[in-house]
């Protein structure tokens, strides 16, 4: 059922029924097992989720994924090395996949974006190395690095256990694209980056700077008549911050908007410990989605029909999107399906969202109505090995 919101109430998700069919579609699934697998999503009630390959030659750690056109790229945070991996590859009309290139980054990649004319870039934010790195993509059977940074605190944050250096954690391309930003956790920053969509280099500007020990995460733009906004989910803090965006002759220029707790206004907090993980706006620009980690005060039936064992679930909070002042409204508290959600994705259509369960060994995808922007129902799921952090689709 939907978690209406009530202070303390407690969402028993629905189980797996009947579903209607949708189109096929791929989706590919990251662990830190070192796997990368493609997975078919039939018809749902029907086949379900059905593993089509895996490959271990992302690297010991996969941790994020960027998906343009038929080419899939891979980023490998390798744990406890000096540098981190970034792999392409060839992605068939069946799921194949086959390497094409793979190159070094500065360490602890774990998020990329596509930037500049034609799509030539990619931008990959590096948190246990403290940088960024980018690269030209044009053939992805030989990937050149462009430009890597390598950011410095000159003291830790009020965090010291999590912001005793800079961490950057998402790269984010700007509407326009001609804006990098980049969310680091440690620095309680995002840093702003002009890009030069030809010679696909940046030039750091002045940052917007978030609250001490906030620790911003990650960060999603939206475009709504003549208004540009800017929403950052901070995971020390377990905060969502909406700005407008104006351009300015010298970047970009910030006014806040919206505060609240990851729950939104008026909504009990999340639980001492939790940590806020992704954020995404919906297709139609309408609703924003957040995931919060770490609360297990949700429930959902088990996901093995023979066993009738209830499991522990985090949330995923959906908000309306006031589309002239930007201000969130919370909608519903729904199960994510297990716990530390990392990550999440939706289709084309906002018609189903892919949810990687980092504390289940799980993948999920849930069903949603577009038009209300309610989650419904779970339509399929398969156990991967290891801390699955990063699903999405390829429709």
């Amino acid at each position: 059922m939907r978690f209406s919101g009530l202070s303390g109430a407690i969402a028993i998700a629905p189980g797996l029924g009947l579903f209607s069919a949708v189109s096929a579609a791929l989706l590919h699934v990251t662990s830190y097992a070192g796997t990368l697998t493609t997975l078919n999503l039939g018809l749902i009630g029907t086949e379900g989720l059905q593993t089509l390959t895996t490959s271990t030659e992302c690297g010991t750690q996969p941790s994020w994924l960027t998906l343009r056109g038929p080419v899939l790229y891979c980023a490998n945070e390798a744990f406890g090395k000096d540098n981190g991996t970034l792999a392409s590859f060839s992605v068939s009309q069946n799921g194949t996949l086959a390497l094409l290139d793979k190159v070094d980054t500065i360490g602890g990649p774990v998020n990329a974006v596509v930037y500049g004319k034609g799509c030539r870039g990619l931008a990959v934010a590096d948190y246990a190395g403290a940088g960024l790195n980018t690269f030209n993509i044009t053939n992805p059977k030989a990937l050149a690095p462009v430009q890597a940074d390598v950011f410095t605190l000159p003291h830790p944050g009020i965090n010291p256990s999590r912001q005793e250096k800079p961490h950057p954690h998402q790269a984010i391309l700007d509407p326009s694209g001609k804006f990098l930003l980049v969310p680091d956790l440690g620095s309680d920053l995002v840093r702003v980056f002009a890009l030069n969509v030809t010679t696909l280099r940046y030039k750091q500007l002045d940052p917007l700077v978030s609250a001490p020990g906030s620790g911003p995460r990650h960060g999603a733009f939206l475009v709504s008549g003549n208004n540009v906004f800017l929403y950052i989910v901070h995971e020390l803090a377990n905060t969502i911050v909406g700005y407008t965006v104006n351009y300015t002759t010298e970047g970009l220029a910030f006014a806040q908007v919206y505060i609240s707790n990851t729950h939104g206004l008026g909504e009990t907090p999340a639980i001492s410990g939790a940590t806020a993980g992704e954020i995404a706006i919906s297709p139609d620009s309408r609703f924003l989605i957040i995931s919060s980690r770490g609360e297990g005060t949700l429930s959902v039936p088990n996901f093995d029909p023979s066993n009738s064992t209830q499991l522990s679930s985090d949330p995923l909070i959906t908000f309306s999107i006031d589309p002239k002042t930007g201000a969130l409204a919370h909608v519903q508290t729904f199960a994510a399906g297990g716990m530390v959600p990392r990550h999440f994705s939706l289709n084309k259509a906002g018609s189903l969202v892919g949810v990687a369960l980092q504390g289940s060994e799980r993948a999920v995808v849930i069903s949603r109505d577009p038009a209300t922007g309610l989650l419904k129902d779970f339509v399929a799921s398969v156990t991967i090995a290891g801390e699955v952090n990063n699903v999405i689709f390829n429709e």
